[in-house]
């Protein structure tokens, strides 16, 4: 390894913001800058991103961090990135030709409903791993290729925001995608490894729109020197859920970590089988040929943001804990925020939300415990519906639960996670961890890291917290989430 070149960089592409991380050759954070990224909804239940933002947003962060550095300094380039989220451009003008459907956006759903009603899901879902939901990149793809004029007689790109951060920063050179975001689209075959005909065919795409699939650890071309000043290679890309496993060091079949961010998504590695949810979550792709159970949360980091903002109980995020901890006990008072629908098990998109158990001495302390309750009690419905897949396929039952994102600087919030899911709760040093598995693939493909071992060593724990409440009382408290859940369906 060339002994100069001892730093990576990051691009970290959200649904709120997009960052870039320079690390250092350990993968310690070095310098970060992070640009918010607007919010588009032309519709009920419609969400969309400027492209154009996104790419300028992501190249400003870069430069900024690199901040006078001689960029070849930097041995790789690593991509993580909302997944789902869909986009087509133009590849004669390299410019977009509508803003890129985000996943949050719904207007799939009766697309999907009709599939449903045609008994299609069954057959989906043992090809991709996922269910039928606008979730995912298909419907959003079929839609803008209906609905932009002229996009079929164009030459065109399909990507996710990967594929278009690669194609840019290599001035349109290379259109490519790995394999984590394409198991996201549910036009990829997870057990061909590539995208399948007939998926194809069912949603009118045409595979030359298509970017080629390489493997998370792979060769994404290299960024045009006149964009950082040097011709950097781009060698990790992972989807966002994933690149956090990788930074977890979830190497391991029963190996599980839950993000919580603006939603809440756990995934548990399953080994190098493809397996097959029973219990309403999704199959997954995960780098280096492993693959992933995998349950979303729609809201989780939003209960605390809705609290806020549309509430006022609180003036800031940080407030919660102190709140949740003065909180007098409040029998039967439940906060389901259903305010998209429920996500896994349940994936029911006509439930809203609901404050449920109201009694005159209810204040805003209670109120907010409610909402960090809420997110526990989701997190172990998605922790039941592993275990028992796990069970049936007869793998690792799960491990400790590793944590990262905004709402683990909770204390509060990381112990009543132990007492509510009865899982040992894992919170690491470094919590940007999405951040840190793009480097870490990136800092694997130019020999910076070993392998996964290495990877591995270097995970260190901040802190771990054990379970505190009785099992009988958590199992009670647990009964009563479910027939709060019951009454908004």
């Amino acid at each position: 390894m060339n002994g100069r070149k001892s730093c990576l960089l990051a691009i970290d592409q959200g649904t709120t913001s997009t960052r870039a991380i320079l690390f250092d050759g350990q993968a310690r954070p070095l310098r970060s800058h992070a640009v918010p990224l607007r919010q588009i909804y032309p519709a009920n239940g419609w969400v969309e991103h400027d492209p154009g933002e996104i790419w300028q947003a992501a190249l400003t962060c870069c430069r900024t961090v690199l901040g006078g550095r001689d960029a070849g300094d930097v041995a790789a380039i690593g991509i993580t990135n909302q997944r789902e989220t869909s986009l087509l451009w133009d590849k004669t003008s390299g410019k977009p030709l509508h803003n890129a459907i985000v996943w949050q956006d719904r207007r799939g759903a009766a697309r999907c409903a009709a599939l449903k009603k045609r008994g299609l899901e069954p057959q989906i879902s043992r090809k991709t791993g996922l269910l039928l939901d606008p979730y995912f990149s298909a419907t959003k793809l079929e839609w803008l290729l209906k609905n932009v004029k002229g996009a079929r007689k164009r030459n065109i790109a399909f990507g996710t925001i990967d594929s278009w951060l690669i194609w840019n920063l290599t001035r349109g050179k290379v259109h490519a995608t790995d394999v984590t975001n394409a198991s996201r689209t549910m036009l990829w075959n997870l057990k061909t490894r590539d995208w399948d005909a007939g998926l194809l065919k069912l949603f009118s795409v045409p595979r030359a729109i298509l970017p080629r699939v390489a493997e998370s650890r792979g060769d994404f071309g290299a960024c045009d020197p006149m964009l950082l000043g040097a011709a950097i290679p781009i060698l990790g890309v992972a989807g966002d859920q994933q690149a956090a496993s990788f930074g977890q060091a979830c190497f391991a079949p029963g190996d599980v970590k839950s993000t919580y961010g603006t939603g809440c998504f756990a995934l548990v590695n399953t080994g190098k089988a493809v397996p097959r949810s029973r219990n309403r979550l999704l199959a997954t792709a995960l780098a280096q040929k492993q693959y992933a159970i995998e349950g979303s949360i729609f809201i989780a980091g939003a209960v605390v943001q809705w609290l806020r903002d549309e509430l006022g109980v609180i003036a800031s995020a940080p407030e919660s804990q102190a709140l949740a901890k003065s909180a007098k006990p409040a029998e039967g008072l439940y906060f389901v925020p259903a305010f998209t629908g429920l996500g896994a098990p349940y994936w029911d998109p006509g439930a809203r939300g609901a404050i449920l158990g109201l009694t005159r001495d209810v204040g805003r302390a209670e109120i907010v415990r409610a909402g960090l309750d809420a997110v526990c009690y989701q997190t172990r419905d998605l922790l039941e519906a592993m275990r028992r897949d796990m069970s049936a396929a007869r793998l690792t039952r799960l491990r400790a639960l590793k944590v990262d994102g905004g709402m683990v600087a909770n204390d509060w919030f990381c112990q009543r996670l132990a007492d509510l899911t009865g899982l040992s709760v894992d919170r690491p040093k470094v919590t940007e961890t999405t951040a840190l598995g793009a480097a870490y693939l990136a800092g694997l493909g130019a020999g910076l890291f070993k392998d996964q071992k290495d990877i591995a060593a270097r995970w260190a724990l901040d802190r771990r917290f054990k379970p505190a409440l009785a099992k009988a009382e958590r199992d009670r408290l647990y009964a009563g989430w479910k027939n709060a859940v019951s009454r908004v369906q």
